[in-house]
């Protein structure tokens, strides 16, 4: 498989074990989406998980959010690269070093490597939650910062809110890749995040891949859930491309 290729909806595996985690893959396989697994269930049930997942078929999204000195970094991705993921990222407050190092330490796996993104201001925060760890700048401009110096460095793309996929499609070209969490169904709970949008509207916005979690996987038949989000998403792309 090339690990270049993701699906479009990449449904957020945070579950607290590897059995949630299987039945929940048994549950979605042959639906055709992508699977984040986030530092929650990696603590708890590691790599093999991780590899069972892309033995299964699945093209999984390693979501560590690396942020560390670059040696550590790069030694990081190229373990992850080792278990067969489609994409991982890092943090871009990490800086040029670290991000530098992250991209040269995917070099060798040539086509084989996986996309390598940077996570630039999380969901969670608001303009308020930025003031307390003294950023100054508003979400979007920290965003675009952010987002600017990994493109930079050469990375593949970023994770950002669907409420920023607009500008730094504008800002910053058609073939960069951007990731967004903060994706719920028009009417489903926003929970802990602060800047969302429903599918379509981040599809509209210019963003490649949704990241999406419990309004999948906490739904009665998460297969029935992710089957309806993939007809709005499938809708959203023909508007863009029609």
């Amino acid at each position: 498989m090339n690990r270049l290729w993701l699906p479009r909806i990449l449904v957020a595996f945070d579950v607290p074990s590897a059995q949630e985690a299987i039945i929940l893959a048994n549950t979605l396989e042959g639906t055709g989406c992508g699977v984040k697994v986030g530092k929650e269930l990696f603590t708890r049930a590691g790599p093999d998980l991780v590899r069972w997942l892309v033995r299964t078929g699945f093209p999984v999204f390693l979501d560590l959010k690396y942020h560390d000195i670059p040696n550590t970094v790069a030694a990081a991705c190229r373990a992850a690269a080792e278990l067969g993921v489609s994409m991982l990222n890092v943090h871009a407050s990490g800086g040029a070093a670290m991000l530098t190092a992250a991209r040269n330490a995917l070099h060798d796996y040539g086509d084989d490597r996986p996309l390598l993104i940077a996570v630039t201001v999380l969901t969670s925060l608001d303009r308020a939650a930025l003031t307390d760890i003294g950023v100054l700048a508003g979400p979007s401009d920290h965003v675009l910062t952010l987002a600017t110096l990994a493109e930079d460095c050469g990375l593949d793309g970023v994770v950002c809110s669907p409420q920023e996929a607009e500008m730094l499609r504008a800002q910053l070209g058609p073939d960069f890749v951007l990731v967004t969490p903060g994706v719920r169904p028009a009417g489903a709970a926003v929970n802990d995040q602060k800047r969302v949008m429903t599918p379509s509207e981040a599809l509209r916005a210019g963003a490649n891949h949704l990241v999406i979690g419990r309004p999948i996987t906490a739904a009665p038949n998460p297969d029935v859930a992710l089957a309806q989000i993939d007809d709005e998403v499938r809708h959203a792309l023909e508007v863009r491309h029609g």
